[in-house]
C-alpha cells in the first residue's frame, strides 16, 4: 500500500469534515506524528487505521424541547459523537454551552480516544452535548432542559454502551437532574453516567482529579530532570473545577501559584495564592459567581486585568487550564523568554499547534491534555468500576490509584517519546494511545 503522506491525508478529512476547524486542528497535531510510526509498521498502514480512527463510529443529533419559567418553549441542538469503541464503551463528557458545534465536539471525541487509551482502562472515546447555555437560567430551567436532553438521548447510552460525564457547563447538579430521568425512563439503577453525587453512586476524588492529575503528571516529568515543585512560580489559567483543584495541588507541592483566570481576564497576585486565598476565589466563582476583579477589593497588592490571558508573568512553569486555543504562538514565545521550563495541559488542546512547534524548538518540557488531563477520565472510569462492584473506595484510595495511572500514562509517553537529551511527550502520547486502539482494530478484521 502506498504510504501515508501528511498533506494529502489532511486535504481528504477536510474535503470530508468542512468547517470543522477545531476537528482539523486535532486530527493534524495527532496525524503529524503517528504517520512516520504508521509508516515504518505496515500493519497499521495497511488496514487504513488512521483513516478508520479519524472516522466516528457514528454521530448522533437531535432536537431538545424544553419549556422557560416564562411558559416560552425553546428549542436546542443536541450531539452525542461516539467516535471510536474499540477497547471499552464510550466514554466522554456532555457540554452545555453556547459555544458548542459539531466541530468541536468531533475533536474533544477523537482526543477523547486517545486520552482514555493512555489510561489503560478499558475505555472507548466519545464527547456530547448542546448549545444550551446555562448562564441566567434559573435551577428550575437547568432541570426541565437536562430532563428533556436525556429524554432524547437515553436510548443511545448504557453502562456497557456508553457512559457520559460532566464537561463545561454541566457539573454534579446537571448529571443528577439526568441520572435521575435516566433511572425514571429506563427503570434501572447503573452507573449509565459518571460524576454523580456521592450519595447515589459518585466517585471520591472525581472533582478533583482533571486538576491533581495533571500536576501529578508535571511531577514525573520534572522527576526525569531530577527536580521538583518546590520554588517554583507558576502560572494558572481558568478558575474552574480543573483550575482550582490545579491551584490546589501545586500549593500542597510548594510551588508559588501567581495567576488565575476567567473569561474575562487574569487575576496576579505577586505574593502566590494560599489556600485562604484559593478558598475565596472559591467562593467568588462557585458560589458568587462574580468576576475575579472582585479578588482585588480584598487583597489591594493584586491585580486584575481585563481582556487577556496571564501568559506574559514571569513563570518557571504554565498550566493552561481554560478551554482550546487559548495559548497561542506569540503566548508560546514569551513563556520562554521569561523562562518557563514546563507547561501542562489541563484543558483539551488549549495550545495551538504553532505554539506546540514553539515548546518543540526550544525543547521544553510539554504534556499535551490527552496525556496530562487524563485524571478525570481515568477517575470517571474508577466509578465505573465502583458502580459496576457496588462499592465506594475513600479519597485517599481513588487519589492513591490515580496517581498509579499518571505515573502509568507518563512511562508509556516516555517508551514512544525518548529522543536524544529530550522527550517528545506529544509524540509519545499519541503513539501511546493509538497502539491499543489500532491493536484492537486489527483483531476485529474489517469493522
Amino acid at each position: 500500500m502506498q504510504k501515508l503522506e501528511l498533506k494529502s491525508f489532511m486535504q481528504g478529512l477536510i474535503r470530508r469534515n468542512p468547517g470543522q476547524p477545531e476537528f482539523h486542528q486535532a486530527v493534524e497535531e495527532v496525524a503529524e506524528k503517528l504517520i512516520p510510526f504508521i509508516n515504518e509498521n505496515p500493519k497499521y498502514l495497511d488496514a487504513s487505521i488512521l483513516e478508520r480512527m479519524t472516522e466516528p463510529d457514528r454521530v448522533i443529533s437531535f432536537r431538545v424541547t424544553w419549556m422557560d419559567d416564562e411558559g416560552n418553549i425553546r428549542v436546542n441542538r443536541g450531539h452525542r459523537v461516539q467516535f471510536n469503541g474499540a477497547i471499552g464503551p464510550y466514554k466522554g463528557g456532555l457540554r452545555f454551552d453556547k459555544s458548542v458545534s459539531l466541530g468541536t465536539l468531533k475533536f474533544l471525541g477523537f482526543e477523547q480516544v486517545l486520552k482514555n487509551s493512555l489510561t489503560t482502562l478499558p475505555m472507548g472515546g466519545a464527547k456530547g452535548g448542546s448549545d444550551f447555555n446555562p448562564k441566567g437560567k434559573s435551577e428550575a430551567e437547568i432541570m426541565r432542559f437536562c430532563h428533556a436532553f436525556m429524554t432524547e438521548l437515553y436510548r443511545y447510552i448504557g453502562k456497557d454502551t456508553d457512559v457520559p460525564a460532566g464537561d463545561i457547563g454541566v457539573g454534579g447538579r446537571e448529571v443528577s437532574f439526568m441520572f435521575g430521568q435516566y433511572r425514571r425512563i429506563a427503570n434501572e439503577y447503573t452507573g449509565v453516567l459518571t460524576g454523580k453525587n456521592l450519595a447515589f453512586g459518585g466517585s471520591n476524588a472525581r472533582t478533583e482529579a482533571t486538576g491533581y492529575g495533571s500536576v501529578y503528571f508535571a511531577k514525573e516529568m520534572l522527576a526525569v530532570r531530577n527536580d521538583d515543585f518546590n520554588g517554583k512560580k507558576t502560572v494558572v489559567s481558568g478558575s474552574g473545577n480543573v483550575a482550582q483543584y490545579t491551584v490546589e495541588k501545586l500549593i500542597q507541592l510548594g510551588a508559588t501559584v501567581l495567576t488565575v483566570s476567567d473569561r474575562g481576564g487574569f487575576l496576579h497576585d505577586p505574593d502566590g495564592i494560599d489556600a485562604e486565598k484559593l478558598t475565596h476565589i472559591q467562593q467568588l466563582k462557585n458560589v458568587d459567581r462574580v468576576s475575579l476583579g472582585e479578588y482585588v477589593k480584598k487583597d489591594p497588592g493584586a491585580t486584575y486585568t481585563e481582556g487577556q490571558r496571564p501568559w506574559g508573568i514571569k513563570t518557571d512553569l504554565a498550566f493552561p487550564s481554560a478551554t482550546q486555543n487559548e495559548l497561542d504562538e506569540k503566548d508560546a514565545e514569551t513563556l520562554i523568554t521569561n523562562g518557563c521550563i514546563l507547561v501542562c495541559e489541563g484543558a483539551n488542546m488549549p495550545s495551538t499547534n504553532k505554539a506546540v512547534k514553539v515548546f518543540e524548538k526550544n525543547k521544553i518540557m510539554y504534556g499535551p491534555g490527552k496525556a496530562a488531563n487524563a485524571g478525570g477520565v481515568a477517575i470517571s472510569g474508577l466509578e465505573m468500576t465502583q458502580n459496576s462492584m457496588r462499592l465506594q473506595w475513600s479519597f485517599e484510595e481513588v487519589d492513591e490509584k490515580l496517581q498509579g495511572i499518571m505515573k502509568k500514562i507518563h512511562a508509556k509517553c516516555m517508551k514512544y517519546g525518548q529522543e536524544d537529551g529530550w522527550v517528545d511527550y506529544v509524540k509519545g502520547a499519541n503513539i501511546g494511545g493509538f497502539v491499543k486502539v489500532a491493536d484492537a482494530l486489527l483483531a476485529y478484521g474489517v469493522i
